[in-house]
């Protein structure tokens, strides 16, 4: 039994590790063990299992980070360790809220209404405080976005400074000359492994923090950028994805600087900040990653080595973030105008991920006297008790809703 479990064992690691679909023609895996005393060391799959540890490391760091400086920061800027008013409470209407995921419609409310002798009103105030109180405060999401800009900017000038003189930066075709033979240095390991282990900490994250409702998109987003950075890292296509991991980064830490300035009320800060981000995402999305991305992984590579199984799934996976890009740059231009000719843009929680059906969503002010402005505002913004705007992230229809 435990041969035979020890043969399947075997014959699935040879049918995962088929040379055929990894290298290109007649490379083998034991070419790329280096030769003993060459101190030449080429990329291996146990590599990528350091990113483990680290990504545990940056996660204690980040809890640290987040008490003892984005915390203290926070605060000095005026932004309250207080959660949104907590409703009363009430059995049958918690029973309800528990088994709906909209507000309860006229009918319903009637009845809850008879039943509590309460006036519909008041079981309308109920539901958006009890809904209000499940989502994290503006200090923790101050403090998870001033990670995020810390590491987004840190990596960013670290791998801009690495590549600066990286012969491959400066000409692609570098990127594919005797590939897969290109020695691995400790400083693009360093920076490919760094960045696979952030995103392994933000899966981490995703169920320590509060959920979200994106929690499932943005499940799928880390998952698949890890399979990514790991694919490309185990057939040594680091060259390139060093390229690529820096021109993503690039714009980040910009919308995490515009979300920053949005909890501090700046608000001219933050449609700065805001119209900067929508900037340079479109003409690194739009115009720098195809015409220097895609075409040194296209053609330039196509001409230097030729196509085989695993180079055709690498650029398949890039024409599809390519699609990507081009649906998001709608969502944030179709965005951008409609709350310019409104009078006002912003950036919140916004990611370009981050698409809801519903100009409204379930997302309601947190005073009463919003209540009955909300109408007039739907699908625009949704307004916080203390008056400022309150972005969320997501885009519905291009336009700015409340959702989180």
């Amino acid at each position: 039994m435990a041969a035979a479990a020890a043969a399947a064992a075997a014959a699935l690691r040879a049918w995962f590790w088929n040379e055929r679909f990894w290298l290109p023609h007649n490379v083998t895996w034991a070419d790329l063990a280096g030769e003993p005393g060459s101190g030449l060391q080429y990329p291996r799959a146990a590599h990528v299992l350091s990113a483990f540890p680290l990504a545990l490391g940056i996660f204690a760091v980040r809890l640290l980070f987040e008490r003892f400086i984005a915390k203290p920061c926070a605060i000095n800027l005026g932004i309250q360790d207080s959660g949104p008013h907590r409703a009363q409470p009430n059995a049958i209407l918690e029973k309800v809220f528990t088994s709906i995921t909209k507000s309860p419609d006229a009918k319903r409310l009637e009845g809850l209404s008879k039943q509590l002798d309460w006036d519909v009103r008041k079981i309308q105030r109920w539901f958006r405080h009890r809904r209000n109180q499940d989502k994290p405060t503006t200090l923790t999401k101050f403090c998870e976005s001033m990670w995020r800009f810390t590491f987004y900017l840190s990596i960013f000038f670290y791998g801009i400074r690495f590549l600066w003189t990286a012969p491959w930066f400066w000409d692609t075709r570098q990127c594919w000359y005797n590939y897969p033979f290109q020695p691995l240095t400790s400083r693009l390991y360093y920076y490919y492994i760094l960045e696979l282990a952030f995103y392994w900490s933000l899966m981490f994250s995703q169920f320590t923090d509060i959920k979200r409702k994106d929690f499932l998109i943005m499940f799928v987003h880390h998952l698949a950028t890890i399979g990514l950075i790991t694919f490309s890292y185990m057939n040594n296509m680091v060259r390139v994805g060093t390229l690529v991991l820096c021109l993503h980064d690039a714009s980040d830490f910009l919308l995490e600087a515009a979300k920053l300035a949005n909890y501090a009320k700046y608000q001219r800060v933050c449609d700065a900040f805001f119209m900067l981000f929508g900037v340079v995402f479109i003409v690194t999305r739009l115009g720098i990653y195809p015409f220097w991305i895609l075409n040194t992984t296209l053609f330039e590579s196509w001409e230097l080595i030729g196509p085989y199984p695993s180079w055709w799934l690498f650029n398949g996976l890039l024409v599809t973030l390519q699609v990507l890009h081009i649906i998001w740059s709608y969502l944030i231009i179709r965005t951008a105008s409609k709350a310019l000719v409104r009078g006002k843009i912003g950036a919140g929680q916004f990611h370009p991920l981050h698409v809801s059906k519903d100009d409204r969503s379930d997302v309601e002010s947190s005073s009463e006297e919003e209540e009955v402005t909300s109408n007039s505002t739907k699908g625009v913004f949704s307004t916080s008790s203390n008056g400022s705007n309150r972005l969320n992230g997501h885009v519905a229809g291009g336009q700015w809703t409340g959702e989180e």
